[in-house]
């Protein structure tokens, strides 16, 4: 038996029935509850007329019925699609069609941009939708749950494998979304056996059951990421392979008290959440009430850099739990991590395996402790590449000496030590006479200033250096910011071609669901309001 996520979890929920696998507002379902609806909605799903291979959509808030879809559609060897719930009617139409959906599971909320792409999508055949209410007239729309109601319990999937696809859009920062395809086996071994931390490689999936029923104690996550990021979907799935139990805050948008509640009564041990845009409103309802977080040990902010500034301020209110920024991509899965008082120079620094290395322009790699900046490669278990994309996926994926290595785009050197110091996605890079600035490094240094809630560094052209540093920032109540007051302050943490030049004061700076910057958004931002 190939490693297949359906075949693991469902030696799971075999092997481990009563155990409770996920918590989502006022819904409780042990793993044989979970698998129980997942296998009924697969076999509607089926009866409905979806196939192995097809590509079915999840245009949902986080809630259980993510995690079920996804689970389900896994079962009959379909392939689940992230959907960014923000999209609007046009970036929802590309999408559907960029990636041959025939199946949609939809929020009701979001029925109206559905609606309104059909007409150029008929690809789709069906509409799943996910909340109570009328669904006012039929428009090939069926109710989630007395669709999941009229699907058989019976287990009649036959074989899977380990090279059944899985697909994860990403975020869109820089560019349009593309589709990176997952096999199960590859995506297992380069991002989800850390349920089996500190055990032998996994080489079958009935292995996992009888390594999970040996274990005493097992660990509650709550990845509070919205799930259309794939760092939280993959935080679900380690859990589970651990035997452990997946707590969610449902909803449209991170809501901190009530992830804090949640942390609270379910005990969780492990959050996930995605740099300052969660990370600091925790604080801040950590602030107003004092709660009982002692089962908290570990905070991981993935997919975003935590700045110093923000996680000093979890830290003190948080001063036994151990607080990591982790690194990977939807490409690379999971690749190292850094616990604060590692960094070098307040620039992110990263412990990798012998999977991770920098090239460079040469293909080679980059020699520890020479300053050569290069770019970020991992070998070893990788996607097959991104969707219906060939250019995009040469470019990508390299073949060098006979070995294959992803290339996503971002910049780093190898330090003396080994370690890896990661300055930032290429494509954002800041070009000013020459100099390269990244906009994290410069964020960071923004953040510090008791003035500043959030920022967001972009290039806008200039006639004389190419571009300019510009600085898109969101002020704290109150704050009266100026540029030379940041100027000022940002001079004492960074050189001073790095200092911004240029500032638009927003009141909300706007972010992708995921937490990433919308660096687009703010291109247009700092040209419009610069001061």
């Amino acid at each position: 038996m190939e490693l297949n996520i359906a075949d693991l979890f469902e030696s799971l929920a075999d092997a481990i029935p009563d155990h409770m696998a996920l918590v989502s507002g006022a819904t409780r379902h042990t793993f044989a509850d979970l698998d129980g609806r997942a296998t009924r909605l697969a076999n509607a799903l089926a009866a409905q007329g979806i196939r192995a291979g097809d590509h079915v959509g999840l245009f949902l808030y986080n809630g259980h019925e993510f995690l079920e879809a996804m689970l389900a559609i896994f079962k009959i060897r379909a392939v689940p699609v992230n959907i960014n719930y923000r999209y609007v009617e046009e970036e929802l139409a590309y999408l559907v069609t960029n990636a041959d959906l025939v199946a949609l599971v939809a929020q009701r909320e979001l029925l109206p941009r559905v609606d309104a792409v059909r007409a150029r999508t008929p690809m789709l055949r069906t509409v799943v939708v996910v909340g109570n209410g009328n669904l006012d007239g039929d428009g090939g729309r069926i109710d989630y749950e007395e669709l999941l109601a009229s699907g058989s319990d019976a287990r009649a999937f036959g074989e899977r494998s380990g090279k059944d696809l899985y697909v994860i859009y990403t975020g869109g920062t820089t560019g349009m979304p593309r589709g990176v395809v997952w096999r199960h086996e590859d995506v297992f071994y380069a991002g989800l056996q850390g349920g089996n931390a500190g055990g032998e490689p996994l080489q079958r999936a009935e292995d996992l059951a009888p390594l999970v029923k040996s274990k005493e104690e097992t660990i509650t996550y709550m990845p509070a990421a919205p799930f259309i990021h794939g760092a939280a979907q993959w935080a679900a799935l380690i859990c589970w392979f651990g035997g452990g139990k997946v707590v969610l805050s449902p909803g449209r948008s991170f809501d901190a008290k009530q992830a804090v509640r949640l942390m609270e009564r379910e005990q969780v041990n492990t959050a996930i959440l995605v740099g300052d845009a969660m990370v600091r409103p925790m604080v801040e309802a950590l602030r107003e009430r004092e709660h009982d977080l002692s089962a908290l040990f570990v905070v991981v902010s993935a997919g975003a850099i935590l700045s110093d500034v923000v996680k000093d301020e979890l830290q003190e209110r948080l001063p036994h739990a151990m607080i990591l920024n982790n690194f990977g991509a939807s490409e690379t899965g999971h690749q190292g991590m850094v616990a604060f008082g590692e960094a070098t120079d307040g620039k992110p620094t990263f412990a990798m395996d012998d999977t991770s290395t920098v090239l460079d322009d040469d293909g080679r790699s980059v020699t520890p402790g020479s300053g050569v900046v290069g770019r970020l490669a991992r070998r070893g278990h990788l996607p097959v590449g991104y969707y219906k994309d060939p250019e995009k996926t040469a470019a990508t994926f390299v073949t060098i000496d006979g070995e294959r290595w992803v290339v996503p785009g971002d910049l780093a050197t190898v330090l003396e030590d080994g370690r890896i110091q990661v300055f930032g996605r290429g494509a954002v890079c800041i070009n000013t006479g020459g100099e390269k600035v990244f906009p994290e490094e410069v964020e960071s240094a923004l953040k510090a200033h008791p003035g500043v809630a959030d920022a967001v560094v972009v290039g806008v052209p200039d006639e004389t250096w190419g571009q300019r540093v510009a600085a898109v920032v969101q002020p704290r109540p109150g704050a009266d910011l100026t540029l030379a007051a940041l100027d000022a302050h940002c001079r004492t943490r960074v050189a001073g071609y790095k200092v911004p030049r240029q500032l638009a004061l927003v009141e909300t700076l706007v972010r992708h669901p995921s937490g990433k910057p919308d660096y687009r958004w703010a291109a247009d931002a700092a040209r419009s309001g610069r001061s």
